[in-house]
């Protein structure tokens, strides 16, 4: 076994861990376990002998203090699963040793291109080691690339106990890229105070604020009529449905917003003349902005069915996750001491706001404040996908800096 980030990322991203929205266990497939027995078996090597997997996936660990000061235990952590978006079966990672500029065209699948006009990122990574896919599955950086770094900052730790550091806990999820990540965490058995999410991208990006977000289903009820027989009868819900979507702001969706520009977008319709069935996402970064596009949303779906007097519908509203920021904002020291650590290693912090959510989104909210930290990866949920070494090793670097932070500034 080789300890170096980009070995552990090779081993880990080749293990398929793509989660499945559509069941309703957790971890939503067993193959995520697979994954995490290789890693209690690593933490376990180290010397770790708390390490094991919970009979949802969940891996933890500890990483004792060696400080005789009153440090307050942080926590790292990063997720197991891949996006169902597309396929992670079949692996297979590419190495682009010291990159020299230009598009990267990959060798599984030669239509598929990493462009530098869209990835200007690139341009960043001259005599860099690009890890990328063939073209034909996801790469897994997301989130691979956070774990392989947790793992080879714990074992630099662990070999240098000249590094002074509180104690430290370390958490690989499951079932993150379906928003269920932090569902099954037992925090009373993490014991963390504060905690960093390894799920970010550029180096130097620090996060603390992600949207605030909701889903939306509305079903629909219509008269279904013979067809030869339905002149002044019929009310098709599939042409409901087709009109309330059609009504969708086109300056509100996710292919016309950025920034900190809020969107309402259909995830899926189904459905026959007799009934149908919209799924929406709402997404802002304030608690307002959510309010107004519910709102909106409400009145189109009224104003479309008054045109339809003999159709019914039905408008639930689940609440996903919301700003961390919200919480982050009370305890100043936890992204004080992460600007300090990206510092330190010869980066300049950026805070940036991210147009999605992480684990942190939700474990902030159940008391464990928990910003995100870059990992080095670029192009996630795509065949695309790809992530620089140095960076991975960069990401290492910050997480060996912050611990020694938290332990120079206790009390």
């Amino acid at each position: 076994m080789t300890d170096t980030v980009l070995d552990r990322l090779l081993r880990y991203v080749v293990i398929d861990t793509q989660s499945d929205p559509t069941s309703d266990s957790q971890p939503s497939t067993e193959k995520q376990k697979d994954l995490a027995r290789v890693l209690v078996e690593e933490l376990l090597g180290l010397g770790l002998t708390d390490a094991h997997m919970d009979e949802h996936g969940n891996v933890y660990a500890t990483i004792p203090s060696n400080s005789d000061k009153d440090v307050a235990v942080i926590c790292f952590c990063s997720h197991m699963d891949t996006a169902p978006d597309f396929t992670g079966t079949g692996v297979k990672p590419q190495l682009v040793r010291n990159y020299q500029g230009g598009d990267i065209r990959l060798i599984g699948d030669t239509s598929q291109v990493i462009r530098v006009a869209s990835h200007p990122e690139l341009l960043n990574q001259i005599g860099n080691d690009i890890v990328t896919t063939d073209g034909t599955t996801l790469l897994g950086a997301d989130d691979k690339a956070g774990i392989a770094e947790i793992m080879t900052a714990a074992a630099i730790l662990i070999a240098n106990p000249d590094i002074r550091h509180g104690t430290i806990k370390i958490l690989f999820t499951t079932d993150e890229e379906i928003g269920r990540g932090a569902d099954k965490v037992n925090l009373e058995k993490l014991g963390a105070r504060f905690a960093y999410t390894m799920d970010g991208s550029t180096v130097g990006e620090i996060e603390n604020e992600t949207f605030s977000a909701d889903g939306v289903t509305i079903d629909i009820t219509g008269l279904a009529m013979h067809p030869g027989y339905a002149k002044d009868k019929m009310e098709n819900a599939i042409k409901i449905a087709s009109d309330i979507v059609a009504r969708l702001p086109r300056d509100m969706a996710p292919e016309t917003t950025d920034g900190r520009i809020g969107f309402i977008h259909p995830v899926g319709i189904s459905g026959s003349m007799e009934s149908a069935c919209i799924q929406l996402i709402l997404r802002d970064f304030t608690e307002e902005g959510l309010r107004e596009k519910q709102a909106l949303l409400r009145a189109i779906t009224t104003d479309v069915l008054a045109t339809y007097p003999g159709s019914t519908h039905t408008f639930q509203v689940k609440h996903q996750y919301r700003n961390m920021k919200q919480v982050l904002d009370q305890h100043p020291e936890i992204m004080d001491n992460l600007a300090e650590a990206v510092r330190r290693v010869g980066l300049e912090p950026v805070q940036h706001s991210i147009r999605g959510g992480t684990d942190g989104s939700r474990l902030s909210f159940m008391g464990l404040p928990c910003p995100n930290i870059y990992t080095g990866g670029h192009a996630y949920h795509s065949p695309l996908e790809w992530v620089s070494v140095q960076d991975m090793e960069k990401s290492v670097e910050t997480i060996v800096e912050l611990v020694r932070v938290w332990e120079e500034r206790a009390a």
